[in-house]
């Protein structure tokens, strides 16, 4: 495992910035490195509760954040790409990502995971195992603080527990079982001391919930008033009990869950093993994660507190500021009643001072352009489905559509800054040539998510929504289905269309038998890539789906063109000689092809997992490697 010497210097959690201690204690590993006789120990760390405090604020540091915003191994992400550009709703046209380079190309392998830190999620290069090992460090040393109340010691173990919970699930999507650590390792010699064999699906499964179990049982239900003005994202008995429903969902899904394994390329040990799945299909899986959700919403119809934003009024712009408030509002349980699970990170830049320019510089490069297949998936404003084939739909498509699509997705004719985007060829913002799939716009749209127009979070952290309760009914409808509850999983599903103000899928869907499970589990799937979009959602719905068809098809994008013939900007003309704004445009819908997938004409199975990075694999303690790599 990877050592790493981090200090408290200064860093947000929440909306309180800790200083450095008198002593500028180091924590995570490092104080274990240093010599006996030296000053800062396990001793100095457990002696006083605000340096214990800190040593677990510190740890709460390292959970995971979605977005790259930094020049570094792990805040880069995928060198200014995203994981979810895999997925049918996203592309990448930024050619030095790391979607580009490994996996658009089609040359990612084993050995990419050692020399490259832009893979989608690095096996020993996401904090993951500093986070795990110093939760344990803070578990089995918080009860000898001699200044801190039983009861507050209890309640943070629950949160290192949380912490452990999340980080293991990071890694679960993305490898299957995993090794399981139950303990802080000492300081020793012996590599291999560190180390524990890999575990089945199941243990790793069970491990995880296990924490969140024990965690649920001593946290509080939510946050109190005080608790939020300082401590917001402090984890609570609600963001346990939900996260523990995302857990079960993605491990009774196909990928684990099934009669056959997800790949039989060699080696198959991790096969064998029952490392990659259950062995079989057990329908007890979906049992056990329909008594979690049932489990959760008994609580929140006990507790209150949560609950999905409502709009104030009816309009397409309060239903847009109810779902904008449910992702991009801090204030978990306060200010946003959605909201469980949050990160946040602040950085700063000399020459501008913001502190997520390298976002924004990343969508302004390309690397996260929408598709038209993504486009499509946004119902008309009442909830019926787009239809490219009707004209009234064409000619309103963006304008009377489902009010996430604007808070997604940058269209043309959106209001932006003041004014009309102007995504025609040749507009202020897409400026490219019809023949060109580069930069921003390349598809034609742009992503509007989390950098809103650029101008409304400027100088504030964007906090990173890694569970909503959204997300838990969505969940909570997709267990219902499979046990054959279509009612109750429909009405879970129109509770998140009311919000924003869209009929629900029965009324929308005259033509459709929503009572047919591959029906009614399709729309569960797009209702879950609308409302969830950039949250790290489409991508593993399609991973755990197993869903081949989807990783394989052709993508588009969408070449607009002014009807009055012209192709420059309008908003910067005299306005004495410009006429009035165009409202009339042609369509032409494109083939992406800069850059093509390899998987688009040859996707194999086995790309649903990631690789183990060899040199972990040849330390021979029992990590097997995924099939096909």
């Amino acid at each position: 495992m990877k050592k790493i010497n981090i200090y408290i210097l200064s860093f947000l959690i929440g909306g309180a910035v800790w200083t450095s201690c008198v002593d500028d204690i180091a924590v995570g590993d490092s104080f274990l490195e240093k010599q006996p006789g030296v000053d800062v120990t396990q001793d100095t760390v457990f002696s006083n509760a605000e340096y214990t405090r800190r040593f677990l604020w510190n740890d709460y540091s390292k959970l995971y954040y979605g977005l790259p915003v930094y020049w570094n191994s792990i805040d880069n992400r995928m060198n200014m790409g995203v994981f979810e550009t895999l997925s049918d709703c996203w592309h990448s046209h930024l050619s030095w990502d790391g979607v580009n380079r490994h996996y658009y190309s089609g040359s990612y392998s084993a050995g990419v995971e050692e020399s490259s830190d832009a893979t989608k999620f690095g096996y020993t290069k996401e904090e993951v195992w500093e986070a795990v090992r110093q939760s344990w460090i803070f578990i089995e040393n918080v009860d000898r603080v001699p200044d801190m109340e039983d009861s507050e010691k209890e309640r943070l173990k629950a949160e290192a527990k949380v912490i452990i919970a999340s980080r293991y699930f990071d890694l679960f999507r993305h490898f299957g079982g995993l090794p399981i650590v139950d303990h802080a390792f000492e300081v020793s010699n012996d590599a291999n001391a560190y180390y524990t064999e890999r575990a089945t699906v199941d243990s790793t499964v069970i491990f995880i919930t296990n924490l969140l179990d024990e965690a649920a049982a001593d946290l509080p239900w939510s946050l109190s008033a005080a608790d939020i003005s300082n401590w917001d994202g402090r984890f609570t008995k609600a963001a346990a009990m939900g996260l523990k429903c995302k857990v079960l969902l993605f491990a009774a899904s196909p990928l684990f869950n099934d009669s056959d394994p997800y790949s039989t390329a060699s080696p198959q040990d991790a096969v064998t093993n029952h490392q990659v799945w259950y062995g079989g299909y057990k329908p007890e899986l979906w049992d056990e994660c329909l008594q979690a959700c049932e489990e959760f919403f008994t609580a929140l119809n006990a507790n209150g507190i949560y609950g999905l934003v409502q709009a104030a009024g009816s309009t397409t712009s309060d239903y847009r500021d109810a779902y904008r408030k449910a992702y991009f509002t801090r204030g978990s349980g306060g200010a946003n009643t959605e909201l469980l699970i949050s990160t946040r990170v602040r950085y700063t830049y000399g020459y501008n001072g913001q502190w997520n320019y390298y976002f924004p510089q990343s969508c302004a490069n390309g690397a996260i352009t929408p598709t038209q297949e993504y486009v499509e998936m946004f119902p008309m404003a009442d909830g019926t489905p787009f239809d490219w084939n009707d004209p009234d739909d064409v000619a309103k498509m963006f304008t009377d559509r489902d009010p996430r699509l604007f808070e997604t997705i940058l269209v043309n004719g959106a209001n932006y800054q003041g004014r009309q985007a102007e995504l025609w060829v040749g507009g202020r913002e897409a400026q490219q040539n019809p023949a060109q799939e580069t930069g921003e716009f390349a598809t034609g749209y742009a992503n509007f998510k989390y950098i809103l127009d650029r101008s409304a979070n400027l100088n504030q952290p964007t906090l990173w929504p890694y569970l909503r309760i959204s997300e838990i009914y969505l969940i909570y409808a997709e267990a219902l289905m499979k046990k054959g509850r279509m009612a109750d999983a429909i009405a879970q599903v129109d509770a998140i269309r009311a919000r924003v103000g869209m009929m629900g899928l029965v009324e929308s869907n005259p033509d459709k038998d929503m009572l047919d499970e591959d029906i009614l589990m399709e729309e569960i799937l797009r209702e879950r890539a609308c409302e969830l979009g950039l949250e790290d959602v489409r991508f593993f719905d399609m991973v755990r789906n197993k869903r081949a068809d989807l990783f394989q098809r052709q993508l588009h994008g969408l070449r607009i063109y002014r009807a009055d013939g012209k192709d420059g900007s309008w908003s910067d003309k005299d306005p004495a000689t410009r006429g009035d704004h165009p409202t009339d445009f042609t369509y032409e819908i494109f083939k992406l092809t800069n850059s093509s997938r390899t998987w688009w004409t040859s996707f194999d199975p086995k790309w649903y997992l990631s690789a183990f990075p060899p040199v972990e694999v040849n330390k021979g303690y029992g990590l097997t490697q995924n099939p096909g790599w």
